[in-house]
């Protein structure tokens, strides 16, 4: 059996972080009406992803510099695939994930990442969502800083082990994290199996 590389969740901070981005920036949520914007930052052909995105109840934040997209994120508040992996993550109530974040390379290394996440966990904190959730692939070392600079909290890895027949995910806990985190997240993974 191997065991292939993960993706590393984590739990944001219940006080979200302030972080001051290297350069002048305007943080705010947009929605349908920034479809098209939203489609060229992402590097889509067209708008109709976006649109799927925002019909399905996806929020999504950005980063403006001089009127344009720089940085961008999505929320997502019921049921999120986890493309990488095949899987999908379900939300409990009063939760989110934040999924699908990325900088325009010409702005990187700006902090505009981790403090697009503390702008976000202070809007959906503000909102009454009381659990927010993040997780990148494990060689994506940049989202992962990002994190850790917001104030997330590493909570659990979700491998795929793999032997002759299958792959099937699991979930390991990280040190020191409590039992019912780590449930938590089997439980948005697996369900009640």
């Amino acid at each position: 059996m191997s065991i292939a590389p993960g993706i590393p969740m984590s739990i944001a901070p219940r006080t979200p972080v302030s972080i001051a981005p290297r350069i002048p920036v305007t943080f705010m949520r947009v929605g349908p009406e920034a479809a098209q914007e939203l489609a060229q930052a992402m590097e889509l052909d067209d708008e109709a992803v976006v649109l799927q995105r925002f019909a399905r109840g996806c929020q999504c934040y950005v980063g403006r510099i001089d009127g344009k997209f720089v940085t961008y994120g999505w929320v997502t508040f019921d049921e999120e695939s986890i493309g990488e992996l095949g899987l999908s993550f379900r939300l409990q109530p009063g939760e989110a994930y934040i999924w699908d974040c990325a900088t325009l390379p010409a702005f990187r290394g700006q902090r505009l990442y981790p403090a697009l996440l503390a702008y976000m966990l202070g809007e959906l904190y503000g909102a009454g969502i009381h659990r927010i959730w993040i997780g990148a692939d494990e060689d994506n070392l940049p989202s992962q800083r990002g994190f850790i600079l917001a104030g997330f909290t590493p909570v659990v890895d979700i491998l795929m082990t793999r032997d002759a027949t299958m792959r099937k995910p699991r979930v390991r806990g990280r040190p020191g994290v409590p039992e019912e985190v780590v449930d938590d997240v089997r439980r948005a993974i697996f369900g009640n199996e």
